[in-house]
This record gives structure tokens, sequence and C-alpha cells, in this order.
């Protein structure tokens, strides 16, 4: 009897060190607008397949600057990567989930939805432009809302953020001086009388703990904290405050048939569309070092766009249409 269980054991055991010799760690850092969602991805990835996947999240600047670096398996951003720096790089680019930038604020005795703003008024606000929640230009957008004197407090990004790239570049499109004053990129001049949060949980806790500040951060954290959003005047001339259906009609006649498949998703013509759509993008090898590494960072895209997009949604994201999931499969492919 005590045979048999000495050889069952000897036999789990090898088992055990048998399925972790197979099991395959990759490990990705970047952006932190899909931190939440690929964390959930990895936890229930690994309870399928006893694989690990460690992402952080660090900034969309750093997780490109790694993957370059050669330091991870994979990167996130969102702010993706032309052409020809994809060539360059010898990279793969393809989109994960769609989501979108808010901006939110902290104004005592006004709710969430209330406030509306358009993309010049929201641009002089955070070039500077605009210090007072009375401002004219406010005010005339909001008839009967009574508006404080009390300052402005711009919170942003204190690192090189994708969400900064993408909020930038709306901005950009709605006014030449925003563009001239502070720019569009990861990075950018902002204004002085601001106050700056590393990730989007930075800007966040800034904006809930300042009274007059006003921030922008993604979605999904801003739904996570229950912040006050901004309802933010489209290109069809409506108001319109942030949600996954919102950022679905403003992805859905979106072509991401071009190189790196990202094609730009920002101030679409769509009636119900938020203007501030973004997708948030994983960067893996063309051909990699370590062919078990490569092929686990397939499978766990695979897996998560396949297995995931309800999880995702759960947190806030909007899941890629059907055919772009297809279309990243075929993408995948060109990995070795």
């Amino acid at each position: 009897m005590k045979s048999t269980m000495l050889k069952m054991a000897t036999l789990a055991a090898a088992m055990s060190l048998s399925l972790s010799a197979l099991a395959t760690d990759i490990t990705g850092a970047g952006a932190t607008f899909p931190y939440a969602v690929y964390t959930k991805w990895a936890e229930a990835y690994k309870g399928a397949t006893n694989n690990q996947v460690n992402y952080q999240g660090i900034g969309s600047s750093g997780g490109i600057k790694q993957i370059k670096a050669k330091t991870v398996d994979f990167g996130g951003t969102d702010a993706p990567l032309s052409e020809t720096e994809l060539d360059a790089a010898h990279l793969i680019q393809v989109p994960t989930v769609m989501g979108g930038v808010t901006i939110v604020f902290n104004l005592p005795g006004i709710e969430s939805g209330k406030l509306k703003l358009d993309g010049v008024t929201a641009a002089n606000i955070f070039r500077g432009a605009i210090t007072k929640w009375n401002d004219p230009a406010i005010a005339a957008l909001n008839p009967g809302l009574k508006l404080p004197a009390t300052a402005i407090t711009v919170a942003h990004r204190s690192d090189g953020s994708g969400t900064t790239h993408v909020f930038t570049h709306y901005l950009a499109k709605q006014s030449m001086a925003f563009k001239r004053d502070v720019g569009a990129d990861k990075t950018v001049n902002w204004p002085v009388n601001g106050v700056g949060g590393k990730g989007n949980p930075g800007v966040a806790a800034n904006v809930q703990k300042i009274a007059g500040a006003i921030g922008y951060v993604d979605i999904a954290d801003a739904m996570k904290n229950g912040m006050n959003f901004v309802a933010l005047k489209n290109r069809a001339g409506n108001f319109i405050v942030p949600s996954q259906d919102a950022v679905a009609d403003a992805a859905g006649g979106a072509n991401f048939k071009v190189k790196g498949m990202a094609p730009d998703l920002l101030d679409q013509t769509h009636k119900n569309a938020w203007p501030i759509t973004s997708a948030t993008y994983l960067l893996a090898y063309e051909k990699g070092s370590d062919a078990t590494r490569q092929k686990g960072v397939v499978d766990f895209v695979t897996w998560s766009l396949n297995n995931g997009q309800k999880m995702a949604e759960d947190l806030g994201f909007v899941a890629l249409p059907a055919n772009v999931v297809k279309m990243v499969e075929v993408e995948m492919k060109n990995i070795k």
C-alpha cells in the first residue's frame, strides 16, 4: 500500500514538473490605460493554460522604450507607432481593446454630465487661456448653470503617456493655439496652473482631491473612481457623455486595414460618437530570439481576444469588432 502511494506521489510530482516545464512565462510593460484588462486577462489565461503573463503599467513611453531595448516580450501603447517606426524596430502592432479619454472635473454642486464644453473651450482651458470656472466662454455653453469664480487647476500626466498623446491630438485638432502653445505628443508643455500625476490613477487622484480641478483620464478609470464627466460637443454638434456605446459608435466606421492597424478614431462624424475615442495597442517582435516566448505572446493575445472580450466590457472597455479580431489573428501570424 505504501509502495503504491509512493509511486502515485512520485508520478504526481513528475507530472507537476512536466506541466511547469511546458508553461511559458512572458512579460510586458507599457500603457496604464489597458492595465486593468491585461491583468484580468492574464489571471484568466493562467487559470486556463498555466502560463504566466506579467504586465507592468509604466506608461506608453516606457513600454515603447522597453520593447525597443528588448527587455520585455511585448509592449503596450496608446500612442501607435508609425509605419516607419515599426519597420525600423522590426515590430508588429495590433489593437487589443478600444476605449476613450474623458474630461473629468471637480466642482462641488455640479453633477456629472451637467457641465458642457466644446473642443475649442476645452483646448483654451487646458492651455491655460481660461483660468476661472465662471469665464464667459464656459458660461455661454452652460446657460442656467451656476458657475463659481473658482480658479481652474489643470491635472495632467507627469509621465510619457499614450493617454496624453490621444488627448492632446484631439485638442490640437480643435485649436491651432493649443497646438502652438502646448503641442500634441506623449509629453507636452502644460501651462503653469497645472499639477502632474503619474499614470491615469495619479491624474484621477489629483482631480478628486483638488476643488476646481479638471483633468483627463480613460473612461474605464473614470467609471471605476466614480468621477464627474464633462458632456463634450461632438463633430455632429451633440453634447455627449462618454460611454461604451458612444465609443463603439465612433469606431464603427473605422478602417483598421492600415499598416499598424491604427486608424484615426478622433472626432468621428456619427451623431452619438464620443469625440476622444482611441484603441490601445500591443507591440511585439516580428522575429524574436526566443521562439517559445514569441509563441507565448501569440497564444496570449489570441486567447484573450477570443475569450476575454466580456471581461474587457465589464471593466469599461469596448471590445474590438469581430472582423477586427480576425484581422489581428492574421497579423499575429507574421510573428516568428
